[in-house]
């Protein structure tokens, strides 16, 4: 099995352009898995590590917005500057297997398999991030509610490299939470992440691994927006219940060895609640 190790992403992009069927391997964590329990068989593989364009990023304070390299490591998401930007997309990082993991796996990796249940995609969901996608052609950006399409399926076209996301910097409390069968080194039976943006006075609200593709809540976004107090960043118990039952009938799970269907859906109520009582604490 050939393995292409390009050392910059105009020759990773030729590389692909010529390998157009060659598997892009960022930290492998999930690829390895997959191959040996037998599930995938690769012929080539793109090992995109030695990048370095895909291992940095950058803030813009005019737009309010943040470049994240499709290579940046999770144990790069969950501390510094860049965690003060995108608290979420911290905290999501954090949940990530264990620290050999967290320091091999990738924002790209999980965009590139675009499981349900995986702990970046939620965030990138509420905060509408948009994914960039480089080729030979050039450069297109889509936003992520047109990226995942599927259980495992994306948008991304053959030859092309996600090089990263864009993601807002807003102004108001975010977080990310997440149920699995134990309490560390997990996979995601269910997931939620909630996004405040007290200048536009508006709520996001994004569930992973209770439905085919990440899944946003409008309904329950606009009622808790509605509701709350902004001025004095306050809800009242009744609202808070209201939107957890809005956020829970949102889903869409399914019962599978990791949980049953019902669970799935009353661990997203119990989480949007937490959420929405930390986004608006003065209830």
């Amino acid at each position: 099995m050939p393995v292409l190790v390009p050392r910059s992403l105009a020759e990773a992009v030729q590389m692909v352009s010529s390998e157009p069927s060659a598997l892009l391997l960022a930290g492998g964590t999930d690829l390895l898995v997959e191959t040996n329990s037998g599930h995938r068989t690769v012929d080539s593989v793109v090992a995109l590590d030695r990048v370095p364009e895909l291992r940095t990023w950058s803030s813009d304070r005019t737009a309010r917005t943040v470049f994240v390299g499709s290579g940046v490591p999770y144990s790069e998401l969950m501390r510094g500057e860049l965690a003060a930007l995108a608290p979420a997309l911290a905290q999501a990082s954090r949940t990530v297997g264990s620290p050999q993991i967290r320091h091999a796996g990738t924002l790209g990796g999980n965009l590139g398999t675009c499981s349900p249940a995986g702990d970046a995609l939620p965030v990138l969901a509420a905060l509408d991030a948009a994914v960039h996608l480089v080729s030979a052609s050039g450069e297109r950006v889509i936003p992520f509610s047109a990226f995942m399409v599927g259980v495992k399926r994306n948008a991304r076209a053959p030859g092309e490299i996600i090089s990263g996301v864009t993601l807002p910097v807003l102004d108001g409390w975010q977080g990310y939470s997440k149920v699995g069968v134990r309490n560390a080194m997990v996979i995601a039976t269910a997931s939620s992440c909630l996004a405040v943006d007290r200048s536009q006075r508006s709520v996001r609200v994004a569930l992973g691994s209770v439905g085919p593709v990440i899944l946003r809540c409008p309904e329950a976004e606009g009622f808790l927006a509605r509701s709350a107090d902004w001025e004095r960043e306050s809800v009242s118990d009744d609202i808070v219940s209201e939107f957890a039952q809005q956020c829970a009938a949102a889903a869409r799970p399914i019962d599978d060895h990791r949980s049953t269907a019902s669970y799935r859906r009353h661990a997203i109520g119990v989480m949007a609640a937490r959420q929405a009582r930390r986004a608006f604490p003065h209830g």
